[in-house]
Parts: structure tokens; sequence; C-alpha cells
């Protein structure tokens, strides 16, 4: 069954959504409308929304939550390499292409962020060009580099 509920933060509207029990879904409400999901406050939801608004308010760099992302064995595995990344750091799509051991994979790669439905708990907003360019989102631009800044901010305050 699943349920849904919405959070204002400081980089737009999201839209979380549990199912059976676990964290399945996390995007920018516009990219999402789920008018047929009754919100609900669930244990898992409430949960999801504290430690959002902790992150935001910079008092939390690590998610304790159980995660049910959706895809294919190859777009898991590189989901599972982004949860690797630490908090304010970066990693190139080449460097997460090499953690799930196919160096050529940067294209894919590329694709597996792209369709990450648990955006900022399964960080892919930390997956930059070899170059050190911020690359793509698929919740924009503004919201990685928006991202980016916060941990990049709050990490230079420990």
């Amino acid at each position: 069954m699943e349920q849904k509920v919405f959070l204002d933060s400081p980089v737009g509207k999201l839209t979380l959504v549990e199912t059976d029990g676990k964290l399945s879904f996390i995007q920018l409400s516009s990219h999402f409308n789920p008018a047929d999901l009754p919100e609900i406050l669930s244990p898992v939801l409430l949960e999801t929304k504290k430690q959002l608004q902790e992150y935001f308010d910079g008092t939390r760099q690590k998610f304790d939550l159980p995660l049910s992302p959706q895809g294919t064995p190859f777009q898991s595995q590189v989901w599972q390499a982004l949860l690797k990344i630490p908090y304010g750091e970066t990693r190139s799509y080449q460097q997460i292409a090499s953690m799930v051991g196919n160096p050529k994979a940067c294209r894919a790669v590329g694709s597996a962020n792209g369709k990450n439905p648990i955006m900022i708990l399964i960080p892919c907003h930390r997956v930059i060009t070899a170059g050190g360019k911020i690359g793509g989102y698929a919740g924009g631009l503004p919201m990685k580099k928006a991202l980016l800044e916060l941990e990049t901010k709050r990490r230079s305050l420990l």
C-alpha cells in the first residue's frame, strides 16, 4: 500500500511516498502528481520529514530510513554506490562507474542517476563530471547547486 505526504523544503515542495513500510520515492512535487494517493502521515513518512528537515537545517548528515527504490539491477548498483559518497563530497560519473565494476559505463551511470526515485537520500546530487562541472540533475541544476552548496557550507563549519 502506498502513502504519501508533501514537505515544503528550501529546494521546493517535495513529494514523499512510502510503499509497504519503506520510503520508495522523493521527488519535486512538480515532477509527480499523486492525486490518487491520500496524504497520510505514517511513522516512516513522519521520520522522513523529520530527517529531511534536520538535513536542511544542517544538523543531519546521514539518513537512517528504510529505503525501497525500484529499478533495474544496474540502477540499484549505482544507487548503492551513491549511498557511499560522504556528505559534502562529490564523485564523478566515471568514479561511480568504476565503483560498480564497469569503468566505461559513465553514460549508463548518468542515466541511472536521472532515474533515482529517492533524491537527496540517495545522493545523486553529489555526482559531477570528471572535469568538475556540475552535470545534470532530475530536480534541475538550481536544486543540485543548492544541495551541494548546503553540504559544502555545513561541512566547512564542522
